[in-house]
């Protein structure tokens, strides 16, 4: 690690007793220590204290570049704390990290849960749709919380959308003299509003979750009409093939649903309407499935609007496909992307068929038909076929 100038070192309730002897020596030895006011508290850190500004901003830290200075934070720093956010603007041999337990370590080791098991996730500052693709029976699920009264208002969230039954514990000021873990149902939620240093450990029970699966139902989306319906949605995906950390983009995206279920998945998609309406129905969805820190809109019309952003892994092109726009998009992906785009329309199933011509890839016709009723009986309706094409750059 060379000579590090900066330390970042995680504390937890039981202060000074609970560092290691390196963690010490880098508080005695350094000239500034940044942390929360309660952070400094706990380390009896006066003079040479400098609590956190509000909004937190990394600069004050960097300022001290080259002089012996200390970071301190809650718990392990690196899991939503403050270590990434430093880390990610220093160079390799600038610093070193002692962290501490964790909340999520506290928490579990307190209930007997398998810690590997345990959804972990962070909502001091995120909506509480965050938990929407986690919810599932029996599912474990650790949350940071701002307070008690996060606590109070997650439980009424769960319990209108069909999770009252679900098992919370709340437990406040781990690992310190304050300490205190207490059980819930959510739907007769009643702790201390005022509580700090929250935690709310979930055992779900209530209505289903999300699949995992391919093709989630249309009646989950927002959409006017405009929405790759479930089955060929399903195709699409299976197409596109999503894997976790890579990027879509998405074009025509109407409802957003092959970005939504992208992001379910684990990568991030950026979803390109024209239509502001449209673009409003994909913000809806997105929001509803709790993924607006993995789905982008972008309002505006392609291919112009595609030259800014960040290059793909995997295109998804639902509608408006013309010669001029694949070759736009054509032109501005990588070497090993993959594409899929549908057609409806008999001009567009030509392209298709010339592109396919030119570039391989696969040519598939779907034809699908639904039951309905048909006076006192059922007869098969038919949707409009559509012609899918994918093709790896």
């Amino acid at each position: 690690m060379g000579n590090p100038w900066l330390t970042i070192i995680g504390i937890g309730e039981d202060g000074l007793a609970g560092l290691s002897e390196a963690s010490r020596k880098a508080l005695a030895d350094a000239e500034t220590v940044f942390g929360g006011e309660r952070h400094l508290a706990l380390a009896g850190v006066t003079d040479r204290g400098r609590p956190w500004p509000v909004p937190f901003d990394a600069e004050c830290v960097l300022a001290c570049r080259g002089r012996p200075t200390a970071v301190l934070a809650s718990g392990d720093p690196f899991w939503h704390g403050v270590g990434g956010s430093l880390a990610e603007r220093l160079n390799d041999g600038e610093w070193i990290a002692h962290p501490a337990p964790s909340t999520f370590s506290l928490a579990a080791a307190r209930l007997g849960w398998r810690l590997e098991t345990v959804i972990c996730v962070g909502l001091h500052a995120a909506p509480f749709e965050r938990l929407v693709p986690h919810l599932a029976r029996g599912a474990r699920i650790i949350c940071l919380a701002r307070d008690g009264g996060a606590g109070r208002d997650l439980a009424a969230w769960l319990a209108a959308r069909g999770w009252g039954a679900s098992r919370l514990w709340t437990l406040t000021a781990l690992g310190g003299r304050r300490e205190c873990v207490t059980r819930h149902r959510a739907d007769s939620y009643v702790a201390d509003p005022d509580a700090d240093l929250v935690a709310i450990a979930l055992e779900a029970d209530g209505s289903d979750g999300i699949s995992r699966s391919s093709g989630v139902p249309d009646a989950l989306f927002v959409h006017d009409g405009q929405i790759t319906k479930r089955p060929l949605r399903a195709l699409a995906l299976s197409a596109l093939g999503p894997k976790p950390s890579e990027r879509l983009w998405d074009i025509g995206a109407g409802s957003g649903s092959i970005s939504v279920e992208w992001a379910l998945c684990g990568g991030t998609a950026i979803a390109v309407e024209a239509r502001a309406d449209r673009a409003a129905n994909i913000r809806s969805n997105t929001a509803a499935f709790g993924l607006t820190h993995r789905i982008g809109v972008v309002e505006g019309t392609a291919p112009d609007i595609l030259s800014g952003l960040e290059k793909p892994q995997a295109v998804f092109m639902g509608g408006g496909l013309d010669a001029a726009m694949f070759d736009a998009v054509w032109s501005r992906i990588e070497p090993g992307t993959r594409m899929i785009a549908h057609a409806v329309t008999l001009e567009t199933e030509a392209l298709l068929t010339d592109l396919h011509q030119r570039h391989g890839g696969e040519l598939m016709r779907v034809e699908i038909a639904h039951a309905g009723g048909l006076g006192r009986y059922r007869s098969w309706e038919a949707a409009r076929p559509v012609v899918q094409w994918s093709v790896v750059r």
